[in-house]
């Protein structure tokens, strides 16, 4: 006589429709479709969310392992499905990886190997749903072929517009932007202010370039013509708490020029330009001096 134990039919993670066959004082049982009802699937009261299910009932259901590694159904439906790709909340994060929320009644394993960036509880990330090896399901924040595939060139936009969007993907030139329209968008580093940008994060941009292909360049900073009134804003206060002077001018070598102030040579040379034609500063053997101070010095 065989003995052999026939194959489960369904894995934790898939999404099926099951009869009810028997009822228990926990919930009713669902046929598992072995033949066996050793095997019959526990929907439990609590997981009965919608409708009390009776017996003969047909119902859509959620399968996932309990904590003694029983299969259990829950009638909590997961927002994703495998292959698709989600914007999701991550749930905890522990030594062999973290769990990220995608509507089910339990959260679903993100290794460290699938892993970018320091992710933490609470953080917003984009990420897909596969299976492992092992066929247990999990996620992946390596999204750049399915973010290609959901995405559409841009269209009804023009420069200067600003969109909103979610960083998928980070390289040391810059950060990968998903827009809420699905256009695709690159932010390099040097127009994001402060160059630092999480994955997952949320950002408003402008567009500075639509390319042929349909994707944008955007950016953070403001155009040229506000930004040199706040960069100007900002070198006035830089002198006024250096007492009027400061040995930065239109000659300091931009690395400088970054370190002290946060922008371009070019972007503090514009400023500079703006304050001399406003007769408010003066420059001297490398110096800048504020005209304002040596006016009240003389008094």
């Amino acid at each position: 006589m065989n003995n052999v134990k026939p194959p489960a039919k369904y894995r934790p993670g898939d999404v099926v429709t099951l009869k009810a066959v028997r009822a228990s004082e926990m919930g009713v049982f669902l046929d598992a479709g072995t033949g066996n009802t050793d095997d019959d699937i526990l929907l439990h009261k609590l997981q009965q969310h919608d409708a009390e299910v009776k017996i003969g009932d047909s119902v859509k259901v959620y399968l996932y392992l309990d904590p003694h590694g029983r299969l259990t159904a829950s009638m909590k439906l997961p927002k994703m499905r495998e292959g698709q790709l989600g914007y999701v909340k991550v749930l905890s994060v522990t030594r062999d990886g973290g769990f990220v929320d995608i509507g089910a009644e339990r959260g679903v394993f993100l290794p460290y190997s699938q892993m970018r960036g320091h992710v933490s509880p609470g953080q917003l990330v984009w990420v897909k749903l596969y299976r492992d090896k092992t066929g247990r399901q999990a996620v992946s924040m390596r999204v750049e072929k399915e973010m290609q595939k959901a995405s559409k060139p841009a269209s009804g936009i023009k420069v200067g517009d600003s969109v909103t969007g979610t960083v998928y993907n980070i390289l040391p030139e810059g950060f990968f932007i998903f827009t809420t329209q699905r256009f695709l968008g690159f932010l390099h580093r040097s127009e994001v202010p402060g160059g630092r940008l999480d994955f997952g994060q949320e950002i408003t941009a402008r567009v500075a370039y639509i390319r042929e292909d349909g994707r944008l360049n955007l950016s953070m900073r403001q155009q040229k013509e506000h930004a040199m009134v706040a960069d100007a804003e900002d070198i006035l206060n830089f002198l006024k708490k250096r007492g009027g002077k400061m040995p930065y001018c239109d000659d300091t070598p931009m690395e400088v020029i970054k370190e002290k102030f946060g922008i371009s040579k070019a972007a503090f040379k514009r400023a500079l330009g703006r304050l001399l034609r406003q007769g408010l500063i003066r420059q001297e053997e490398g110096w800048t001096i504020l005209l304002d101070n040596e006016t009240e010095n003389k008094k």
